[in-house]
């Protein structure tokens, strides 16, 4: 199958959204029990809870992405490199969060979704600006 690179975000964008409802799920299991990863304030915990709403956020990313492209009709290289950028950051930010759970010195790993998004967003927002 071939798809398009507002396709690929649209499919990213659903994926991340089921995934968001499936790591809750997979989460929830576990929150009644006040030790659970360290306890609610631990690092362990805090980074599990931003891994599972990542999936959500940046699923939302990736829909705005084709929404936009698809609306407004941004088609310019910019808007593919902002996809790939909305892709790459969706995957690696809730693999970061989770990884720097269990091992902290990763940290310095949140930094490729981080300048991903960044960049994407700076991409589209150029393209935009150029219509």
């Amino acid at each position: 199958m071939k798809y398009s690179f507002p396709q690929l975000n649209l499919i990213m964008a659903w994926l991340w959204i089921v995934l968001g409802f499936a790591s809750g799920f997979l989460l929830g299991l576990n929150f009644h029990r006040e030790n659970w990863l360290g306890g609610y304030a631990s690092f362990k915990r805090r980074l599990y809870r931003l891994g599972h709403i990542s999936f959500f956020g940046l699923g939302t990313v990736n829909l705005l992405l084709f929404l936009t492209v698809r609306t407004f009709a941004v088609v310019g290289p910019g808007a593919q490199v902002a996809s790939w950028a909305f892709i790459v950051g969706a995957i690696t930010m809730p693999v970061c969060c989770f990884v720097t759970a269990h091992c902290p010195k990763a940290r310095t790993f949140f930094a490729v979704p981080v300048v991903s998004l960044i960049l994407g967003g700076c991409f589209l927002l150029w393209e935009i600006i150029k219509l």
